[in-house]
Formats: structure tokens, sequence, C-alpha cells
């Protein structure tokens, strides 16, 4: 497979104004997690209209899972196309998509639609090659910005083994080959209620304050080299109910952000150690990744001259158990914004980057 071959994707003007009639229509369907509906039905009919048949799993799309061949491995292009609800500060209607010289404006534009669109562009360049030493198949996914079950879960789930599974989000086109999990802990610190005027009982907050100050303290010894230590954060903090009782009970809660040096249960069984309140983990599923720095995939994004860095933003990694990596058009810091957009360099890069990749990724299987 030559260079010419698959690395014409974003060469042309039709393929990139059909990206960005994608990516403007996208932004005009309002796609909050768990009401993809729409976007869904849109996504479908547009992959008909070009001759693609698309699977929907609930709010999922999916194509190519019928066209696999056992005898090769399977790569899955995944991209969600559920957004979060717009900030109040947008300062213009975010479902309004305004192109404006350089750049596309709009909710979703950077996060993740800009990768929606290159990948979709990508897929049906590629999706009809025989010469491939790789099953391609497509995902546009659902829930991914609350990891729900209806999600990337659901798609895994219905349509069986996947090799590797490239992640699209906004990383500058560069290659997060690493990702910190998340777990969320609520704490509840028992006391005994008393008077606060005759000092009886106990305070749940003292109880609730030596936690916390152990947490400031505490480190894990183990390190990732490319995300860094355990970090935990007290995000919320509740107790008493009115000022003359000493409260019996003070809930708080903290943000733990795990790289792949730990797993979520040992992470807790430390912390039920070495604190008195009561623990509670609302989700154990979001736990870390990270791939092979020899894998195939990362080996082709470094001989293009992509940077492999930790990622600490969470995507649908968290809930894949195959290999993966993510990247995508766009820059993580513009994600739930108001003003959110994604430059048309940024995706006549993805254009150009996503077969390329794949490309050097064959080269190497073969």
């Amino acid at each position: 497979m030559s260079a010419r071959d698959v690395s014409g994707v974003g060469d042309t003007a039709h393929a990139r104004d059909e990206a960005i009639a994608l990516l403007t229509q996208l932004i005009r369907i309002p796609s909050p997690s768990r009401e993809e509906h729409v976007s869904a039905e849109f996504l479908a009919r547009w992959l008909g209209d070009r001759g693609v048949a698309a699977e929907r799993i609930g709010n999922n799309i999916v194509a190519g899972a019928g066209d696999r061949d056992a005898s090769k491995p399977t790569v899955l292009l995944d991209a969600h196309h559920d957004t979060v609800r717009p900030v109040s500060s947008w300062e213009r209607d975010p479902y309004d998509p305004l192109v404006d010289n350089d750049r596309i404006i709009g909710l979703g534009s950077n996060d993740a639609g800009g990768c929606v669109a290159a990948m979709t562009m990508t897929y049906l360049a590629l999706h009809t090659r025989r010469d491939l030493p790789f099953n391609l198949m497509l995902a546009l996914s659902a829930e991914e910005e609350i990891a729900g079950e209806g999600g990337i879960t659901a798609v895994m789930d219905a349509i069986g083994p996947v090799d590797l599974v490239l992640v699209g989000e906004p990383t500058d086109m560069q290659l997060a080959v690493a990702e910190k999990g998340l777990m969320v802990l609520d704490c509840r610190a028992h006391g005994v209620a008393g008077h606060a005027a005759r000092a009886t009982g106990i305070n749940a907050i003292g109880i609730a304050m030596r936690d916390i100050a152990w947490l400031a303290r505490y480190e894990f010894p183990r390190h990732s080299a490319l995300l860094g230590p355990v970090t935990m954060t007290v995000t919320q903090i509740n107790a008493g109910t009115q000022h003359n009782v000493i409260p019996d009970r003070c809930d708080f809660v903290v943000d733990i952000r795990v790289p792949e040096t730990y797993e979520h249960q040992e992470i807790l069984e430390t912390l039920r150690r070495g604190m008195r309140s009561e623990l509670q983990p609302r989700s154990m599923r979001l736990r870390p990744s990270a791939i092979d720095e020899r894998h195939l995939i990362v080996m082709a994004g470094r001989a293009l001259g992509l940077r492999a860095f930790g990622s600490p933003t969470m995507s649908d990694q968290a809930l894949l158990r195959v290999p993966s990596v993510k990247i995508g058009p766009g820059r993580s810091e513009r994600s739930h914004t108001a003003g959110e957009f994604l430059l048309i360099e940024e995706l006549d890069r993805g254009l150009r980057l996503y077969p390329l990749l794949l490309e050097r990724y064959a080269e190497y299987l073969q």
C-alpha cells in the first residue's frame, strides 16, 4: 500500500468541504449524553447515502462489523457524537455553527465533532480496500461524556473481538499512549451528636478533617513515567444541621486520578486502612490505560514524527479492554468551554494523518 493510495483523503477540496459540512450539520443537532437519537439517525442516514451499511446499537452507529475477514486483525476507529450541555457563558447560539475564516465555532466542534468528521472520511476512503492487512471498522459512539453503559461498552459487547482501537479525541493529532483512570469516593465520617455549648459528643467534622489531612500527606509510592503519581483531591464536603448541634455525620467526596501503575481495588484498600471514614466508590469501571511502547501503532506514530504522551483526561479508553491510542484534531483545553471551536487546519491535519498512520501501521503488519 503506497502513500499515494491513502494519504489523499484530506488533499482535495471536496474531502475538506464534505468534512466541514458533516461537522456543521452535527453541531446543529443537540446531542447531550443519552439524548443522541437524532444525531444517531442523521449519521446512519449520512453513511447510507454514501453506500455504507451502518448498524445502530442504541445511539451508537457502527460500520464494517459484518465485513470482517477472520484471518486479519481488526482496527476500530471510534469517535463520540454526544456532547456536554452548553455552559451559560456562550455569547451566541452554541447549536448555530459558524465557519469564520480559519475556524468552525459551535458546541462539539472540538470535542469531538472534528474527530467524527475526520475518522468518518478516513473510513469512507479505505473501507472498500481488500488489500489492507487489517479489517477496518468505524464506531460513532454515544454517552462518552458520562462514560455511560450505552456507549462504547455496548458497542464492544455487540461487535465482538477487536485488536486495536483508535479513539478520536482532541490531542492536536499527537499520540496519547496512556490515560489516567478515575475513581470517585463518597466518604462519610461518623460521630456522635451533642450540644455545642457543652462540648459533648464526637464531632464528625473533626474525624473528616483528620482523614482529609491524611489524604493530603499520603503519597502512593509507584509513579507512572507518563502519567505521574496517583492524585487525590477533596472536591465536596457537607456536614451539620444547625450552629449549636455537634454533627454526627460529615460527608465528603474525593476525586482520584489513577495511573496505570495501580488498580482501583489496591487504591481503595490502602485508603480504607489509613482512614476512619466509611468509603464507598461510585464506580470501579473507569480504569487507567496504557499501550506497550513497542506496539506497532505506537511505532507507526513515532515514524511519522508524532509525539507520544500521557493524557490526564478520560475518554472511551477507560472502558476498553483492548490496546488503544487516543488521537484526534483539536486541543483538549477547548473542550466544554464557551465559544468552543476547531481550526480548519486542524481538521485538515486529521484528514491527512489518520490515513497516514493506518498506512504505516499496515506496513509494519505486513
